[in-house]
C-alpha cells in the first residue's frame, strides 16, 4: 500500500481486519472544517482479543539479539514511509507539510535510533558490583502493555511506545488517538513490513471506550499513556487495583524565564517558536513567558512583533506557517480562554479571537500574546493547547522561581541567561521534569516526562525501555548466557 491511504483496520495476532463497533466516531478535515468519513471502532472482543493474542505471543521470552534486529528493520520500514508519513500526519491533524517531515517525522526517526542505540549498548543483566558477579541485578519484561497515544504528535508519541516496550521484551497493543488513527494503522503496516511476529504487536481502533477497555484488560501489566491529566487520573485509578505499572505524560503550562543578561531578541524568536510551533498543541509548549522587569517593555515589543509575523497557512503549503488546529472542540477551547484572558484583565498584545486574515474555513486561530499576566488568572495557570503566549514581569531571581513553580504542572521548564552559575542555580529550583537552557535541544536518548500533575515516568532513550521493565535482584548465581 506504499503510497496510498490506509483504511481504518486494526491488527491482531498478525491478521488486518475492519473493526465493526458502532457508533463509529466522527472525522474532520482540520484544513477545511468538512467532514470525512467516520472511524469505525474496535469492539470489547477485539480489544479482548488483540489482548490475548499479545499474551500469546512469548515475546517476553525473546533473546535480546532478536528484539534489536526486529527494530533494526522497524527503522528501515519506518525510514521507507516517510513520505507517506509526512503526507498524511498533514492531512490527518493539519501539520504543515514542512513541519511534518522535519519535526514530526525527523522527531520520530530520531527516538528509534536514540532507543536502539540505548538497547544495544545496555544489558539487562548486571552486576552489582565489578567483584561480586553473582549478585546481579536483571532487568525482565513486565508483560503485555497498553499503549494509547495522543494526536498531536502522531508518530513520535507511537514511537516512544512502541520502541521502548519492543525492546524492552513488552508484547502489546496500541490504541492511537482516534483522531490520528491513520497514521497508527500505517505504522501498523511499517511493524508487519518488518516481520513482527504475530501478537508482538497489535493495533485497535476507537476512543475513550475502548482505552477504558485495554486499560482493564486482566493480562495488562503496563499502561503508557500520553493524554491530558484528567484522562491519566482516570487511567492511573482504572490500574491501581491490579497495581499495573503505569508510565503517564499529561499536561504542562511550562514556564520560560527570561534574564536581563539573555541576547533579548533572540530568546523571544525562540520562545515565541516553541510557544506557536504545532499550533501551540504540545505539552512541553513554552506558554508562560517569564521576564525580568528591567526589560519587560522591550520584550512585551519584541513579542507582539513576532506574534504578527507568525503566519498562518494551509497544511498544504511549503513554508515556516504554523496550521490550524485539530478539531472543532479544539479551535472553540482556543477561543473561550482567549475571550477569558481578556475578561481576567490581562493584555491582549497580539492575535486575538477569530479567524485569521485571508482564511475564512477550517479550524484556524490567530497567534495570541496577552501581557501584565498575574498568576491568580486561569490562563496563568492553565493549559491552552494552542498558539497563545503568556507574559509575566519579575524584579529578581527569587520571584522569578516562585513564579515558575507556581503551577499544578511540572513538565518542562525554559532559562534564558548569560550567566553560567545563574543557569544552573535556577535550572536546579525549578519544580519540572526537564530544563532547558538558552535554546539548547535535549540530547538524543534523554528522559522525558515531567513532575505533579504532568504525569509519572518517562519515555526515549534507556529510561523509556527500563518502565517497561521490573527490577529482579539474584545472589549466589553468576550469570551464564545461555
Amino acid at each position: 500500500m506504499t503510497g496510498a491511504t490506509p483504511d481504518f483496520r486494526q491488527y491482531i495476532g498478525g491478521d488486518w481486519s475492519v473493526p465493526e463497533g458502532m457508533p463509529a466516531i466522527a472525522q474532520c478535515d482540520p484544513a477545511t472544517g468538512q467532514a470525512r468519513a467516520p472511524m469505525p471502532v474496535s469492539t470489547r472482543d477485539d480489544v479482548a482479543r488483540a489482548v490475548a493474542a499479545a499474551a500469546a505471543s512469548g515475546w517476553e521470552g525473546s533473546p535480546k539479539p532478536a528484539r534489536l534486529d526486529l527494530m533494526r528493520r522497524l527503522l528501515e520500514a519506518v525510514a521507507r514511509r516517510e513520505g507517506d508519513f509526512t503526507a498524511l500526519i498533514s492531512d490527518e491533524i493539519g501539520a504543515p507539510v514542512d513541519f511534518a517531515r522535519k519535526q514530526q517525522v525527523g522527531a520520530a526517526l530520531g527516538h528509534l535510533q536514540a532507543t536502539l542505540a540505548a538497547a544495544d549498548a545496555a544489558s539487562d543483566d548486571q552486576a552489582v558490583a565489578p567483584d561480586s558477579p553473582e549478585h546481579r541485578v536483571r532487568y525482565e519484561a513486565l508483560g503485555p502493555a497498553a499503549l494509547i497515544t495522543p494526536w498531536n504528535w502522531p508518530l513520535n508519541q507511537v514511537v516512544l511506545k512502541v520502541g521502548a516496550a519492543l525492546l524492552a521484551g513488552c508484547p502489546m497493543v496500541l490504541k492511537p488517538s482516534e483522531l490520528s488513527s491513520r497514521t497508527g494503522v500505517l505504522f501498523a503496516e511499517c511493524m508487519a513490513e518488518a516481520g513482527t511476529p504475530p501478537g508482538v504487536f497489535n493495533l485497535v481502533l476507537g476512543g475513550a471506550e475502548s482505552g477504558a477497555a485495554l486499560v482493564g484488560a486482566h493480562a495488562i501489566r503496563v499502561v503508557s499513556f500520553t493524554g491530558s491529566t484528567g484522562a491519566g487520573q482516570a487511567i492511573a485509578a482504572a490500574a491501581a487495583p491490579g497495581f499495573k505499572r503505569t508510565i503517564l505524560e499529561l499536561g504542562g503550562k511550562s514556564p520560560n524565564l527570561l534574564f536581563a543578561d539573555c541576547d533579548l531578541p533572540v530568546a523571544i524568536q525562540q520562545g515565541m517558536a516553541h510557544c506557536m510551533r504545532n499550533a501551540g498543541q504540545s505539552c512541553n509548549a513554552a506558554s508562560r513567558m517569564l521576564v525580568e522587569r528591567s526589560v519587560y517593555d522591550q520584550a512585551v515589543a519584541l513579542a507582539a512583533e513576532a506574534a504578527r509575523d507568525t503566519d498562518v497557512g494551509r497544511p498544504d503549503a511549503n513554508g515556516a506557517h504554523i496550521g490550524p488546529l485539530v478539531s472543532a472542540a479544539q479551535w472553540q477551547r482556543v477561543q473561550s480562554y482567549i475571550a477569558l484572558g481578556r475578561s481576567e484583565g490581562a493584555r491582549c498584545i497580539a492575535g486575538g479571537e477569530g479567524l485569521p486574515a485571508g482564511l475564512d474555513g477550517g479550524f484556524y486561530a490567530r497567534p495570541t500574546v496577552f501581557a501584565d499576566v498575574t498568576p491568580q488568572m486561569r490562563i496563568f495557570q492553565e493549559e491552552i493547547f494552542g498558539p497563545v503566549l503568556t507574559m509575566t514581569p519579575f524584579d529578581d531571581e527569587a520571584e522569578a522561581i516562585a513564579l515558575a513553580n507556581n503551577s499544578d504542572f511540572g513538565l518542562a521548564g525554559y532559562l534564558q541567561t548569560g550567566s553560567p552559575e545563574r543557569a544552573d542555580r535556577v535550572a536546579r529550583a525549578l519544580q519540572v521534569g526537564m530544563v532547558q537552557v538558552n535554546g539548547q535541544s535535549r540530547a538524543a536518548g534523554a528522559p522525558f516526562g515531567g513532575r505533579k500533575s504532568s504525569g509519572v515516568g518517562r519515555e526515549a532513550g534507556l529510561w523509556g525501555i527500563r518502565g517497561y521493565q521490573a527490577v529482579k535482584s539474584i545472589s549466589g548465581a553468576a550469570f551464564h548466557d545461555d
